[in-house]
Parts: C-alpha cells; structure tokens; sequence
C-alpha cells in the first residue's frame, strides 16, 4: 500500500483567524518595546501563529517567518499580564 504523503490540514483554534490582522515579529517588537528574539520566543510555538521558512540545516541557519493574528496577541498578553 503506498505510503500517503500529504500533510494534515488543522483547523485553526479562532475560525477568523485567517481574516485578522497579521503582525510580524518587528512589528510587536517595536510595539511591545521588547527584543525580537524575546517576542520570537513567546509566540514560536502559539497556536494559530503562521511560521513558514527553512529549518536549520549542516550549511544554513535556520529562517522562518512568523505572522502572529491579533487573537494569538491577546491571548499571549492575557496570559502574560494575568502571570504577573
């Protein structure tokens, strides 16, 4: 039986989510006035956040992009200001 090599299409958490705004990792940087590896760090592995690129491989560096919708932004906000 051959193998079935097509990728699982996951519904995502918010159904709006697609219509949203999208904000790249800079632009939170600068909102959130917080280093873009920190900001990278806290919305690498949210849910509904687009992330498309490379992976790190012998001889390049990894690069992906990240597009954060604004219900990830609120919900990362609400999540950290309720922590503290």
């Amino acid at each position: 039986m051959p193998e079935d090599h097509r990728k699982e299409i996951s519904i995502p958490s918010s159904p709006t989510a697609a219509l949203e705004r999208h904000y790249t990792i800079g632009e939170l940087s600068e909102l959130w006035q917080l280093d873009e590896k920190t900001v990278r760090k806290l919305f690498e592995q949210e849910p509904d956040v687009l992330s498309f690129g490379a992976e790190e491989t012998r001889h390049k560096r990894r690069y992906i992009s990240l597009r954060i919708p604004e219900s990830a932004l609120l919900r990362v906000h609400h999540r950290m200001t309720k922590a503290s």
